[in-house]
């Protein structure tokens, strides 16, 4: 793709980017084949091509050129951010980049709303802080009879797990140490998604903990217009795991694969970082999903015990952002677990970080027909592998929904010698 940015915009490292960016794209169109927008909506600028060209041309006007309107913003909004049109893309065209830059530019911009304002920033404040969201959680679900129902649907009910979120899980020591980022929204919905996997690397010899003074992955923040903020989080991150990483931590794992696609990312988002960037390189490099380390490994000597029929939803952060679609698929196959198919696996169940609550009505739509998809092949339970895909997926009220390492644990057959011991704390 030809562009026209002027020598003094050139100067500009974000220009440079998304110069880079846009010039591999050949505009085939190929991306719109596989968009969930696109599908859903049929408008050229719902799908990648039309969005990049959306981008190009805001990037290339002046500030007060006129064509710059909130139309292009509303535009921008309804992506995702799946990368299904990376995976896609014959040119290794890579949108998210261009993206990020062109949605903090158009929020310069024309900005937004004091509703939608409000909105962000109180998203932004109760989702990032474990504690805070924990005790939002429990009012919410308190009071989760008399909501409305669109509000109902985003608040799970109260279960024996979800009650017992101050549980933690101390594995035995062993020679080899990895770190675990706990999260900030997962501890209070799925807490016991880490302490299953603390338990099962446990039998593997693997010892699994957390940096307490870790929080967010900066995401949110992030991808909602506070991308400095999100940064500020990325850099408390790699304070806390450094001297865990000096002290020869193997890896660095997450269980939600949205935070494990960011984290992998931290030595890009922090290139420009004189004090930060080569550690943030190495951070990203230590960064694993958690089916990472269990291909690994000898995991067919767990010797599970199960007899359920599973569908794996893939989200799109492990699979097109992570480029891990399939792993997790092959390591529940190789312990034995029956899996039915899925019908346009590739495509977004619409959690898509807040996406689910900034656009609702996409995104109910595409939770419908992806559960619709998972469904076909008559499971008696769902898995998955990111936190946000999971709450979305089980708003539905329909299949039961858990992370897959949860039915890895709860298969195991006893691991000889003593167990990991739970230990009281927050």
């Amino acid at each position: 793709m030809q562009t026209n940015f002027t020598d003094e915009a050139l100067r500009q490292p974000h220009i440079r980017e998304a110069d880079r960016v846009l010039r591999s794209c050949v505009h085939c169109g190929f991306c719109n084949a596989t968009c969930p927008t696109y599908q859903l909506l049929g408008d050229e600028r719902d799908g990648p091509r039309g969005r990049i060209y959306l981008m190009k041309e805001l990037l290339e006007s002046r500030d007060d050129d006129d064509q710059v309107t909130q139309e292009t913003q509303t535009h921008l909004d309804r992506c995702l951010s799946c990368r299904n049109c990376e995976t896609t893309c014959p040119s290794g065209v890579e949108y998210h980049k261009l993206l990020d830059i062109g949605r903090a530019e158009v929020e310069r911009r024309v900005g937004r709303s004091y509703k939608e304002r409000a909105l962000r920033y109180g998203l932004r404040k109760a989702l990032v802080e474990p504690r805070r969201f924990q005790a939002l959680l429990a009012l919410g679900q308190t009071f989760r009879p008399l909501a409305p129902r669109p509000l109902k649907g985003k608040i799970p009910p109260r279960t024996v797990d979800s009650a017992q979120h101050t549980e933690r899980v101390t594995p035995a020591p062993h020679a080899r140490h990895m770190l675990v980022l706990e999260g900030c929204v997962q501890p209070g919905l799925s807490p016991n998604t880490n302490a299953a996997a603390t338990r099962v690397l446990d039998r593997l010899g693997i010892a699994l903990s957390s940096a307490p003074e870790a929080g967010c992955c900066g995401a949110i923040d992030y991808h909602l217009d506070a991308q400095e903020a999100g940064r500020e989080r990325m850099r408390a991150n790699i304070d806390a795991w450094w001297p865990h990483v000096e002290a020869g931590t193997e890896a660095i794992v997450q269980t939600a694969s949205g935070c494990g696609a960011f984290v992998k990312e931290y030595g890009e988002m922090l290139a420009d970082d004189p004090r930060y960037a080569e550690k943030a390189r190495h951070i990203s490099a230590l960064a694993k999903d958690l089916v990472e380390i269990l291909r690994d490994e000898d995991i067919e000597t767990l010797a599970p015990r199960h007899d359920k029929r599973l569908a794996f939803h893939c989200p799109c952060t492990l699979q097109h952002a992570q480029k891990l679609g399939g792993a997790v698929e092959g390591a529940l196959t190789r312990l034995g677990f029956t899996l039915s198919p899925v019908r346009d696996p590739h495509l977004c169940c619409g959690s898509a970080g807040t996406y689910s609550i900034t656009q609702p009505a996409l995104a109910t739509q595409l939770r419908d027909d992806k559960l619709d998809a998972l469904e076909s092949g008559h499971p008696e339970e769902i898995v998955t592998a990111n936190i946000g895909c999971q709450t979305h997926l089980a708003g539905a009220g329909r299949t039961p929904v858990r992370h897959w390492i949860e039915i890895v644990d709860e298969a195991l057959t006893p691991a000889t010698g003593d167990a990991p011991r739970a230990a009281s704390g927050s």
